[in-house]
């Protein structure tokens, strides 16, 4: 996970030393890769451009702290999800730029045990479910992660589509982060984690361990860590071998931003004394740096770089994929520069030829359950929701709010706000089970959020609005159903709409701006509550989700 305790723990420059790429080589595949001129921003456009190129993002929504792998011809990547559930969504690719979302690694985010992170309490944000790693050995998918809270974790599955078995501890211990695995050629299983706590004996915070684990991944021995780095904001861990040459990927805070490293040794023990070397530069004038990720080959033997880009703007942090050409034996990230170092690559070639795919499946009918794109904030209570009570249509069921606001509605269920040229989401909303004292709607959730939505008190239901919390009560609804949208563009401000019931769209409200917090983009709900007690339903059908084309277009 980036960007996020080297603010909350205000640490200090721990003074680690970069240094550019070259001098001995190591045993790795040199590929170049070659690039197309690269506009100034990547937006409008985004993703394939159906001419054998792409433009960064490729996902422009919330994927942060990526990781991904290739199996066979199929390439496999996951998200952390912090305080959503289900938790680490996983995607799935053929040639690296068009990703389809095909679950998530735990169905529930109540297997950690963190009463933070549920429904009852609605106050585990930014907490949860922070970045992992995914690889694939003895024909099991892993998938590693850790939480601050309750320590690190592992899951396992034949199919990235799951079933995923249920999450086991591996250290109940708070502190740790961004975990990644590896086996070594001789059967031996190891691990790489960040420990961002400071430590109660030496009073290092960042320090990155390696550890010892059982051949088949499933125990850790703590006692086992070897400090191998050491530096302000040190994690976005991933171990890989490449030959006989062993290399630590990290990443680490630098006054220009947090910056992409690398170390390498001819054993994993040598890591601890490697220099640590510089892959890639930050483009401040546009706020993007490459971060947490993963290396790829393409079946040409060309290598990339899946990664999450930028601090965090109201659409989170997007999916960017960047060619990577082999230097002396480091894979630098990006455009090398006159210092040998990467830059950000806007546009490229695709790294496999193929066909783009229609836009990204956002919209839902809810007849054959909830599709993967979806995610509910904080755990889920099973029993307040139901898509078999009425059959097309998902009933949410109001109970009483955890604290007075949006973000302690413990009955919303979401998907990531996308940046593009033009976006627009509406659901059909049905009123016939609300009771007074209950409100639903369809929400923005960013910041302390805003929404749109149906209040009833005294047996009047009317349309309200809100934002921060402040609630604007509008006309009457006499209708039994109406349909609620909310439409925005690549600037995060939206415009929330209803048609009266009639079909005929207006805009409600004042606009609203878009917004990042507690590490997530801006997020689309739909919710339900109660201000006193458990009573009354909503229904929600026909859910549509438009986005933009790639090109810009709508």
């Amino acid at each position: 996970m980036t960007d996020r305790r080297s603010v909350l723990l205000g640490l200090s420059a721990l003074g680690a030393t970069g240094v550019r790429p070259g001098a001995a080589g190591a045993e790795a595949p040199l590929a170049a890769s070659p690039l197309l001129s690269p506009p100034l921003s990547p937006l409008p456009r985004w993703g394939d451009q159906g001419d054998g190129s792409f433009v960064n993002p490729i996902l422009p929504a919330d994927y942060s702290d990526l990781d991904a792998i290739r199996v066979g011809d199929s390439y496999y990547a996951i998200s952390s999800t912090l305080h959503m559930s289900p938790a680490m969504v996983i995607l799935r690719s053929t040639d690296m730029v068009n990703w389809t979302t095909i679950g998530h690694a735990v169905a529930d985010l109540s297997a950690l045990g963190e009463a933070a992170q549920t429904w009852a309490r609605m106050d585990g944000y930014g907490g949860g479910m922070w970045a992992g790693a995914i690889r694939h050995h003895a024909g099991r998918f892993h998938v590693y992660f850790a939480s601050p809270e309750s320590g690190l974790y592992v899951t396992t599955a034949t199919r990235a589509e799951g079933p995923w078995a249920p999450p086991r501890s591996l250290l109940r211990q708070p502190g740790f982060d961004d975990p990644c695995p590896f086996w070594d050629t001789d059967g031996s299983a190891w691990l790489v984690m960040t420990r961002f706590a400071a430590d109660p004996v030496t009073g290092k915070s960042y320090v990155i361990s390696l550890y010892r684990m059982s051949r088949d991944g499933m125990r850790i021995e703590p006692a086992s860590a070897i400090p191998i780095h050491q530096s302000q904001g040190s994690e976005a861990n991933k171990l890989y071998r490449f030959g006989r040459t062993y290399y630590h990927y990290f990443s680490e805070v630098r006054p220009e931003g947090r910056v992409p490293m690398m170390a390498r040794a001819s054993s994993l023990m040598g890591l601890k004394d490697a220099p640590a070397v510089q892959l890639g530069h930050v483009n401040a004038r546009v706020d993007r740096e490459p971060n947490q990720g993963g290396l790829l080959q393409a079946p040409d033997g060309g290598w990339w770089f899946l990664t999450h880009q930028g601090h965090g703007a109201w659409e989170g942090r997007a999916m960017c994929l960047l060619p990577v050409t082999w230097t002396d034996g480091w894979p630098i990230i990006g455009r090398p520069g006159p210092d040998g170092i990467g830059n950000m690559v806007w546009q490229s070639r695709k790294p496999i030829r193929s066909t783009r795919p229609p836009l990204p499946d956002l919209s839902d009918d809810f007849a054959k359950g909830l599709k993967p794109v979806w995610e509910w904030n904080h755990a889920p209570r099973r029993e307040a929701f139901s898509l078999g009570e009425r059959p097309g249509w998902l009933r949410l069921k109001a109970f009483r709010p955890a604290r007075a606001g949006l973000r302690g509605v413990g009955n919303m269920l979401t998907q990531r706000a996308w940046r593009t040229a033009d976006n627009r989401a509406s659901v059909v909303f049905d009123l016939s089970g609300m009771v007074d004292g209950q409100t639903a709607g369809l929400s923005h959730l960013s910041g302390t959020g805003a929404w749109i939505g149906v209040r009833q008190a005294a047996g009047v239901r009317r349309l309200c609005i809100a934002q921060d919390d402040l609630v604007v009560e509008g006309p009457v609804i006499a209708a039994p159903r109406l349909r609620l949208a909310t439409r925005w563009g690549v600037e995060g401000v939206a415009q929330f709409e209803h048609d009266g019931g009639d079909g005929r769209f207006q805009p409600f409200g004042t606009p609203y701006t878009m917004q990042w917090r507690d590490y997530r983009g801006d997020r689309i709900g739909l919710f339900t509550f109660h201000d006193l007690a458990e009573r009354g339903h909503v229904d929600f059908a026909d859910f549509r989700y438009r986005i933009a084309s790639q090109n810009g277009r709508a």
